[in-house]
């Protein structure tokens, strides 16, 4: 069936704070999305349940479909995206920009005048969605190597590069929507 004749392409999911009983759906959600690491259960639980406000959940007929796990940084004006995941079922909707800008329009990210997260150079998905992200809210887009391959990875990982990206002031987020 075409992507487009499919009844439940045309549904949105809902988007909420998650809660400890997501936290299985999450991870599973997360080990369908390669190259995403995976994380332990336990973690994704831990997110669900003590960062939910800075954590989204993307919902369609019961199901996680998506899921944007982050935190506000100590001591900076930054809120830090850790992952993004999109249910195979759930791509192509915009459903994790959607998520994005959910999340920073929540109260507990008021202060954030970034928006943080770590890309390796050949994830051409995260790039494309954050540059693409930073557009539409009108933010400029930095990025600089942050966890280097060699002297935090022990050369077992591809550096990550600190992609920061300023965010308006709320009043025009609704714009971005």
């Amino acid at each position: 069936m075409p992507k487009n004749s499919d009844p439940d392409r045309t549904r949105k999911p809902r988007l909420r704070k998650p809660d400890a009983t997501d936290g299985a759906a999450i991870w599973e959600l997360v080990k369908d999305c390669k190259p995403l690491d995976e994380n332990s259960m336990y973690c994704n639980l831990v997110q669900a349940d003590h960062f939910r406000e800075t954590c989204v959940v993307a919902e369609l007929d019961g199901c996680v479909v998506g899921w944007v796990s982050g935190h506000m940084i100590p001591d900076q004006d930054a809120l830090f995206v850790w992952q993004v995941a999109v249910s195979e079922k759930a791509r192509g909707l915009g459903l994790a920009k959607s998520m994005l800008l959910e999340l920073i329009e929540r109260d507990v990210c008021d202060a954030a005048t970034h928006l943080k997260t770590t890309i390796t150079r050949d994830n051409d998905a995260s790039w494309a969605l954050f540059r693409g992200f930073a557009r539409s809210i009108g933010g400029t887009l930095t990025d600089v190597p942050h966890f280097k391959r060699d002297t935090h990875f022990e050369g077992r990982h591809d550096t990550e590069y600190m992609v920061s990206i300023s965010l308006p002031k709320v009043s025009n987020l609704k714009r971005a929507a």
